[in-house]
């Protein structure tokens, strides 16, 4: 097909980056401080030393081999299609577990709460261009013992798209289960987890891998190694560290069930060494995602990337520039999920609005990488010989039926100047706040019924009382 699309490495360069990943899985191996996966590891024929785990590289290939190279995640009803997670196949949804939100009501920078969590996902159930949906935040106003799984409460009754869950660890993916088949369906959602750079893997993150191995979750395994602090000072080099964490992840998937459904996740770093702050939404980073995207796709597996994210504290020039960049490249990385859809403060804050930008960029990203069509049609050769020199088209029956196919945006302004002032001349951001003003006073899309809210009540009341350490 004639449509756009991003390269950075062709397959020699992946070849090489797989190289020498398999000897520093060998040679170096990772830390695992979780009696299980060790276990699970020196059963499969890794070399377990203590804690330490090196791979060799008969078993990467082994557990390339076995990881399905599709798989699917379903919505809980409603119009949304389900993910098809492969290596051909592009999504756009949020992002999860930040602290802050820019209140739509009082525009202040306060920490997060359940109704936010909440509110923000039945925005992104009426936006066409928001595939799945994460929690955009870490609410303060509920238990610590289960804000995890209110998240997933949150979600599943502001929305019926497929979901991405963080959860603190894997012991709880169960008790997800039983809240999404509450809602409609068990299998409408798939679990983000993270190694700890780098290079190790702790109960928290081993723990997902194992069960979502053994339950038959997709796992999107997503490495986040800093040049310059958890990985060397080269965004090459950590892209190395990243890939061999998301390997060995991927061998201990496998080593639990051959088969079990893995997405490979994209994740660079880089700091700002003046302010000992992370680089989130600038030129390395974003690099380092299509490089690493490249080398997902040489792997023929679904991958896990950004779009439409910003560094900016608030929503202003910066924040507009950054949302349109990051979703350009994201998309035309052609990734099979790109998160963090409204990402503020480099992902410590959310706000409808942010939400709502990357909703209309990504529409227009999609347009730009459609197929454009060289065929008789597309042509309109006909046409041209009809209106002939000094005509114009207006009038025809093929603009008619044609022109509505040429994106438009209802929120970039394109009027006239004259047209502009007596509207208000309004801005972007006045445009973005009357428009979400709208979409939070219309009548929610879908309301769970009693007796399914009294059944996640239930399941959080008993997490809350018998969960660990609580």
């Amino acid at each position: 097909m004639n449509e756009a699309r991003l390269t950075i490495w062709d397959d020699a360069a992946c070849k090489r980056v797989h190289e020498a990943t398999l000897e520093i899985l060998a040679e170096t191996g990772v830390e695992v401080r979780y009696a299980p996966a060790l276990e699970i590891f020196a059963k499969a024929g890794a070399d377990v030393d203590g804690t330490r785990v090196r791979i060799s590289a008969e078993l990467v290939d082994a557990a390339l081999a076995s990881a399905p190279r599709d798989a699917t995640i379903k919505p809980r009803g409603g119009d949304t299609a389900p993910l098809v997670l492969d290596a051909h196949h592009s999504y756009c949804g949020t992002g999860s577990d930040v602290l802050y939100v820019c209140d739509p009501d009082t525009r202040e920078r306060r920490r997060v709460r359940k109704a936010d969590v909440e509110g923000m996902a039945a925005l992104c159930e009426k936006l066409p261009h928001i595939d799945f949906v994460m929690s955009m935040g870490l609410p303060e106003d509920v238990p610590q013992a289960i804000d995890d799984l209110a998240q997933v409460d949150a979600m599943v009754r502001g929305t019926r798209k497929p979901l991405l869950v963080a959860p603190r660890d894997g012991h709880i993916l169960g008790k997800l289960k039983e809240m999404t088949a509450l809602a409609g369906e068990a299998d409408s959602f798939g679990i983000y987890a993270m190694p700890v750079p780098p290079l190790l893997f702790d109960e928290d993150g081993a723990s997902k891998v194992i069960a979502c191995a053994e339950l038959g979750i997709p796992l999107i395994w997503a490495p986040a190694p800093n040049a310059g602090t958890t990985a060397p000072a080269s965004i090459t080099s950590v892209i190395v560290v990243a890939n061999a964490e998301v390997l060995a992840g991927l061998v201990l998937s496998q080593a639990v069930k051959p088969g079990a459904p893995f997405v490979w996740g994209v994740g660079v770093g880089a700091m700002n060494m003046r302010t000992m702050t992370e680089v989130y939404s600038s030129a390395g980073p974003i690099q380092g995602y299509q490089a690493q995207t490249d080398l997902a796709r040489w792997y023929d597996l679904p991958s896990f990337s950004y779009a439409a994210h910003s560094d900016s504290k608030t929503l202003d020039e910066q924040w507009g520039v950054e949302s349109a960049i990051t979703t350009v490249t994201g998309l035309l990385s052609r990734a099979t999920l790109l998160h963090d859809v409204g990402y503020l403060e480099a992902g410590l804050q959310s706000s409808y609005e942010s939400i709502l930008l990357g909703n209309e960029l990504i529409g227009y990203t999609k347009y730009f990488m459609s197929e454009l069509k060289v065929d008789d049609e597309a042509l309109a050769l006909d046409e041209i010989k009809a209106v002939g020199p000094g005509g114009n088209h207006l009038a025809r029956p093929y603009t008619r039926s044609h022109f509505r196919g040429i994106w438009q945006s209802d929120l970039l302004d394109t009027t006239r100047h004259d047209a502009w002032r007596a509207e208000g001349s309004k801005t972007l951001l006045d445009r973005l706040k009357a428009r979400v003003a709208e979409l939070r006073s219309e009548p929610r899309a879908f309301e769970l019924p009693d007796d399914v809210t009294a059944g996640l009540d239930r399941i959080l009341a008993d997490v809350e009382a018998h969960r660990p350490g609580t």
